[in-house]
């Protein structure tokens, strides 16, 4: 049994929680009469991340991917209030992705920790656009329209945990092959495109619920108007998961979007690669070549501060930029990646009341400046503490 103090992230509220068997047993309210530590940490739900390419060193594109290293990211998650989240595979020759699948199907299978973790698998590519700008780093050669029974051949092989496709729908016949995936169950995610309005309404009537990290995987100049990021962002059916780590999308952007979307139509991802978690510093990457770490965590082509090579920051940065950027509070700011995310895949998000399984996150926003950074304390994960520790 675990007892704790915090303060909800939702109302503010202090309360005394219990955790037993896995699930939240008590969750009693304590009257704040200022006698409580300054520093009470905030009680949120464990958040989810569906866009994971990899972490430190490890990529799930890998050649030679193993099952112990999807355990490896799976648990290194756990330090950064990540309870659930889906592998990225992106675009590959047929061998690595086929081995991808295969790999990360069967640690489902055989590793309970990986299965606790895992909501499923996140397919970027390889079915977008070929064209410079919108292909973002998805190698050229390995580009295909979508094909059905290609599709179909992955997710055999993934024992069906293929959870979410990302594809570009200007390709012909794309809304039969959305209807299809949709009537698998599967979350199907408009990306790396360079669709026009007509090619992504098609897509969102035929089911089609997701916009792949929107504003990025993108032209670096387009039409004033109309265009496909105006178009996403007008289409109320579609949901934008937006990369907010400071470098990826500025401030304005960001408030723009929450503004225009609304906070309950769009959700956070991190999209952090296998180089996330290492420090500042040149490193060798399969796919870009030599990149570098900045010290403000920008991932970027070695030799250079301003080409991205992709992300490294995890999906907290996320969570502590909407507050700098945006007028929302923390519960918003959490809700973007725990209880949106949940929701988008079909799972059932975790809420602060009794009798729900206790996938929790003890945070703490920075004492120098309450919206500059979020700090993990603790991590739960069904209930046991597998990150960090309960203050007391």
């Amino acid at each position: 049994m675990i007892s704790l103090t915090a303060r909800r992230y939702d109302t503010q509220q202090p309360v005394r929680l219990r955790i037993d068997r896995g699930v939240i047993q008590t969750l009693d309210a304590i009257p704040d009469q200022g006698d409580l530590p300054d520093d009470l940490p905030w009680l949120a739900p464990g958040l989810i991340d569906l866009q994971v390419n990899g972490y430190d060193g490890i990529s799930f594109n890998s050649p030679s991917l193993s099952p112990d290293q999807v355990r490896q990211v799976s648990l290194a998650m756990d330090a950064h209030g990540v309870t659930r989240y889906c592998p990225t595979v992106t675009t590959a020759p047929w061998e690595v992705l086929a081995h991808a699948m295969t790999t990360i199907a069967h640690a489902i299978r055989t590793l309970p920790e990986v299965a606790d973790r895992v909501l499923g698998i996140h397919l970027e590519g390889p079915y977008l656009c070929s064209d410079d700008g919108p292909r973002g780093a998805h190698p050229a050669a390995h580009i295909r329209p979508p094909d059905w029974d290609h599709f179909q051949r992955l997710q055999h092989l993934a024992d069906g945990q293929i959870r979410i496709v990302t594809l570009a729908p200007e390709y012909d016949k794309v809304p039969e092959f959305i209807r299809r995936a949709v009537g698998q169950g599967v979350l199907v995610a408009i990306g790396h495109t360079n669709a026009n309005s007509q090619q992504i309404r098609a897509a969102v009537d035929a089911g089609a619920r997701l916009s792949t990290h929107l504003g990025n995987g993108a032209h670096r100049q387009l039409p004033r108007h109309p265009n496909y990021i105006w178009d996403q962002l007008a289409e109320d059916r579609l949901v934008a998961s937006l990369i907010v780590d400071g470098h990826h999308l500025p401030p304005a952007v960001v408030k723009s979007f929450l503004r225009a979307k609304g906070p309950t139509r769009c959700i956070l991802i991190s999209d952090i690669t296998s180089m996330a978690g290492k420090p500042p510093g040149k490193y060798e990457s399969a796919n870009s070549g030599e990149i570098e770490i900045l010290e403000d965590g920008r991932m970027v082509l070695a030799g250079q501060r301003h080409l991205l090579a992709g992300a490294a920051l995890p999906i907290t940065a996320g969570v502590a930029n909407v507050l700098r950027y945006t007028e929302y509070d923390l519960q918003v700011a959490v809700d973007l990646a725990s209880v949106g995310p949940a929701h988008l895949i079909g799972t059932e998000p975790v809420r602060l009341q009794v009798g729900v399984p206790a996938d929790l996150t003890l945070l703490r926003l920075s004492t120098a400046d309450p919206v500059a950074s979020i700090h993990v304390v603790a991590t739960f994960v069904k209930g046991c503490l597998v990150s960090g520790r309960i203050p007391g």
